[in-house]
């Protein structure tokens, strides 16, 4: 496997994150994106306002000095929740798993939350490999899927 490294997002990472993020595979199984994954103006508003916010932590994910994903931490409804993406191409080889154990070490709010399509299995062995435990379940509708989906919502405490 190659190296895995976080870094703060730059100007000139908004392309190709908006480019992973268009991924219709990618967007299915993550499930809960945003409702049109096609809008480049509002990809960057959003990115911007994150990028700004006291309230979210945002970094880039890169493999070998490539970027290859994001991953960021949020605040929602007075819990710190965590969420990453991670190129289609580079799913598979531990990329996820590397960059949540570096984010981990970032982000010192504990309890964390984390939530996934319960049947996004890649994300939920994430997850759970980096100590996550599930809490619930809900259903909500998921705009990747235009569906109601089944969500599994995870915790860690230490």
């Amino acid at each position: 496997m190659g190296t895995v490294a976080l870094r703060p997002v730059r100007d000139a990472d908004l392309d190709a994150l908006f480019a992973q993020s268009r991924d219709p595979d990618a967007v299915r199984m993550a499930a809960f994106t945003v409702s049109d994954p096609d809008d480049r103006a509002g990809f960057d508003a959003r990115l911007a306002r994150l990028r700004t916010s006291t309230d979210v932590m945002i970094r880039a994910v890169t493999w070998n000095g490539a970027l290859v994903g994001s991953i960021g931490s949020f605040v929602v409804d007075g819990h710190t929740e965590i969420t990453y993406w991670v190129d289609r191409a580079m799913w598979g080889r531990g990329v996820a798993s590397a960059a949540l154990s570096l984010f981990l070490g970032l982000v010192t709010v504990r309890p964390l939350r984390a939530r996934a399509a319960s049947d996004n299995a890649g994300s939920l062995r994430v997850l759970r490999k980096a100590g996550f435990e599930v809490v619930g379940f809900e259903t909500s509708y998921a705009p990747g899927r235009r569906a109601e989906v089944a969500e599994t919502i995870l915790r860690l405490d230490r």
